[in-house]
């Protein structure tokens, strides 16, 4: 079962993560694609929508990021913003101005089309973030203008008939008045259902693990970490006994550490291989004051005590608590393939012949404010108490 999902094209601008999470505030999924992604590759019958983002990239100048023309023909609403705008203008036919200096913060925008989907009920003068150089002079024909700033003739425009829009500001960004409100006229236009939360997750994520797993075993590295005990968790709700932790005692955590958390997991019924290795850690930092050394010393350490652990188990599977800000900061502008070199635990799969479950891949972690569809811890069962403050 694949849930309802809007397609965003990383064109490298760093509010790309920022507008991944203002859809799943507003209960729609989204993932994120390189800006090379085609139409094939994004296409299926969960795709609601495409969002192009913004970049540092001017699309005037020759080895821009493109986009697949056919991502246009997928029948699904294409929205642009800023450097997405462009280069939709571009294709299609509008003029550019390539501005001397960038413009960046704040600026006001004035609504001018009553009849505009994005800015539907929205106030006809709002404060919008920009950040840009170049910018849309005349929009393509058969695009409507629908918004201006007295230095940006076309701050939006709109083709209601192909359901494409292009806007010039940053409507993830806090600054932007009514981004929230703009993303979901975007979001209804979809045919959106809204209805993207933790507890779908849940039920979705351990089908899709059972389904990995089958009847193997799974390894994962338990810290005592949010990350890991969530993992942990997880793949001990979708797989029960299946699953073994390993938790390793370094001698360089807070006094009684190893006591708490298993005290902590102690209500879970999971199986936990505590391991002190302690002396190890100890005697091979004996006399070593360089810090980067240090740190050397511990990575190496870890992963020989964890591998050696982890083979006692034959698992075939290393589970791992890998976050979706982890993907996408690892792939950059490459598309959202990646993960950080730390979070591969020392290239421990391949090393050891084993496959990555990682069942939060797809998500972010919220930390305060009031409980949102991301996962700040999954409902289905309640944190250890040493998390839940």
């Amino acid at each position: 079962m694949h849930h309802e999902r809007i397609a965003i094209l990383d064109y490298g601008s760093q509010y790309t993560r920022l507008i991944t999470r203002r859809l799943r505030e507003l209960g729609a999924f989204g993932l994120v694609y390189g800006p090379n992604a085609t139409a094939e590759e994004i296409a299926g019958a969960d795709l609601k929508g495409v969002i192009l983002s913004g970049g540092p990239n001017s699309v005037l100048e020759a080895g821009a990021p493109p986009i697949d023309h056919a991502i246009f023909e997928l029948g699904v609403p294409v929205l642009g913003i800023c450097y997405g705008q462009q280069l939709m203008a571009r294709d299609f036919g509008g003029q550019l101005h390539r501005a001397a200096k960038r413009e960046y913060g704040k600026a006001t925008i004035r609504v001018d089309d009553s009849d505009s989907v994005l800015f539907h009920g929205l106030d006809p003068d709002q404060v919008v973030w920009m950040s840009h150089g170049d910018h849309v002079e005349k929009a393509p024909e058969g695009y409507t203008v629908t918004a201006t700033t007295p230095g940006v003739p076309v701050a939006a425009m709109e083709h209601r008939g192909m359901r494409r829009f292009g806007i010039q500001f940053h409507p993830e960004v806090t600054h932007s008045q009514h981004g929230n409100a703009v993303l979901l006229n975007f979001l209804h236009v979809c045919g959106m259902k809204l209805d993207w939360n933790a507890g779908h997750f849940i039920d979705q994520k351990i089908e899709t693990i059972r389904k990995q797993v089958g009847d193997g075993t799974v390894v994962l590295g338990l810290s005592g970490g949010v990350d890991s005990s969530v993992a942990a968790l997880l793949l001990h709700k979708a797989i029960g006994s299946q699953l073994t932790c390993v938790f390793v005692d370094t001698g360089l955590m807070r006094k009684d550490e190893m006591k708490q958390v298993q005290a902590a997991f102690a209500p879970f019924d999971l199986n936990v291989k505590w391991v002190d290795a302690s002396k190890e850690f100890l005697g091979e930092l004996k006399g070593v004051s360089d810090p980067e050394q240090k740190r050397k010393i511990i990575g190496r350490v870890f992963i020989e005590v964890f591998e050696q652990e982890a083979k006692a188990t034959q698992a075939k599977f290393l589970g791992q608590g890998t976050l979706y800000p982890d993907v996408i900061e690892s792939s950059g502008i490459g598309g959202a393939v990646l993960v950080k070199s730390h979070h591969n635990v020392g290239g421990l799969p391949e090393r050891m012949n084993m496959q990555l479950v990682e069942p939060l891949r797809e998500l972010f972690k919220w930390f305060g404010g009031i409980p949102s569809p991301a996962l700040v811890w999954p409902c289905a069962f309640p944190a250890p108490s040493h998390l839940s403050a």
